[in-house]
């Protein structure tokens, strides 16, 4: 299910048509987007492959930003999926598929650091985050900030 699916305020709805016929959208999206309307979300990489769905946003609350999606992959219906912390940044919206695209490739994805759903790590811990960061080539946030 995508995120105009999930969208129980009319936030993502085209409201009409311009004078040229364009639509015309009215609300935040897709620049500013509600969270819960994104969770479940696919996630697909650059070669068209399915690397799973959304289960979780993850938000620093020292800096109000999104830090992770939790991403599900692998498994069956649900049993045996892993999930994995992908920074936020390695993701980027697909508006045209109305899904979310993750540049790596598969078979890295199945050997990322990944996580059991009864099993999670401490997010908050730096070194942690470094290795999650690493593995997917993006700062942390807190890299960003002037010092």
């Amino acid at each position: 299910m995508n995120y105009e699916e999930r969208d129980t305020y009319g936030m993502y709805t085209v409201n009409a048509a311009d004078v040229s016929g364009s639509d015309v959208h009215k609300g935040p999206g897709p620049e500013l987007m509600g969270a819960d309307t994104l969770i479940g979300n696919d996630v697909y990489n650059q070669n068209d492959d399915d690397l799973g769905d959304i289960k979780e946003i993850m938000l620093d609350m020292r800096t109000g930003r999104v830090s992770y999606a939790v991403l599900s992959f692998g498994g069956f219906l649900g049993m045996g999926d892993k999930l994995f912390a992908v920074p936020w940044s390695a993701l980027t919206l697909d508006t045209v598929n109305k899904r979310f695209l993750l540049n790596v490739e598969k078979d890295r994805l199945e050997s990322a650091p990944g996580f059991d759903k009864d099993q999670w790590p401490n997010m908050a811990d730096p070194s942690w985050e470094k290795g999650i960061h690493d593995y997917y080539g993006t700062k942390p946030y807190a890299d960003d900030l002037p010092g």
